[in-house]
């Protein structure tokens, strides 16, 4: 690449910040009187979370529909708290966006979330989201999510760029292939030294 690219998409988790749903699984199975497994069942396994990532239903949706399957009325906040208390920031990725924002670099998050995840991170010390990032293409409020071309599209319009000069790193290597289809610059993440590795292939020195 001649130029360094126009635009920067990061994606969330297992990139900025590292979670596991396995402490999710923990946290509303105590919550709802249930167990681990059949949080796991009923919540990942069957789908629901990824109509909640898709923005098919919303938080008080969510909320009901675990009154409702576990007979048990958590507050709306207990139960968002459960779900989301799972996320750990990876200090040298948010370094090197760090550093990317110093020289002037325009960046985005493109991340496949849900309403719950976004607002506790954004509530918790992680105001480098905001700071940072001045483009948030989250698949909840877009109605889409990665691999979905859509998704590629409306986040290439969000940062008011064309896909070929807009890079992007993802840990997930459909969600990279649908990038590279979508016609982005996109990577596989493995690690920040690796991520480094690649910007000063594409005339980003840090």
């Amino acid at each position: 690449m001649s130029s360094p690219p126009e635009f920067f998409y990061f994606d969330l988790g297992k990139v900025l910040l590292d979670f596991d749903h396995g402490i999710a699984c923990r946290q509303l199975a105590e919550l709802l009187v249930t167990t681990e497994d059949v949080i796991q069942r009923d919540v990942f396994v069957s789908g629901q979370q990824w109509k909640y990532e898709r923005g098919e239903i919303d938080t008080p949706q969510f909320h009901q529909w675990l009154c409702e399957r576990y007979e048990i009325e958590p507050s709306i906040e207990d139960v968002v708290y459960a779900a989301s208390a799972i996320f750990q920031p990876m200090p040298e990725v948010i370094e090197i966006a760090q550093r990317l924002n110093e020289a002037g670099h325009r960046m985005g998050i493109l991340s496949n979330t849900c309403d719950a995840h976004w607002q506790y991170c954004l509530d918790r010390p992680y105001s480098f989201l905001d700071e940072l990032f001045s483009v948030h293409a989250l698949s909840f409020r877009l109605g889409c999510a990665k691999p979905e071309s859509a998704i590629y599209e409306k986040a290439a319009q969000l940062c008011e760029a064309d896909p070929k000069n807009v890079f992007f790193v993802d840990d997930r290597s459909e969600n990279v292939e649908g990038a590279v289809s979508a016609g982005y610059d996109a990577i596989l993440f493995q690690d920040a030294a690796q991520l480094r590795a690649e910007l000063h292939v594409r005339g980003v020195h840090l």
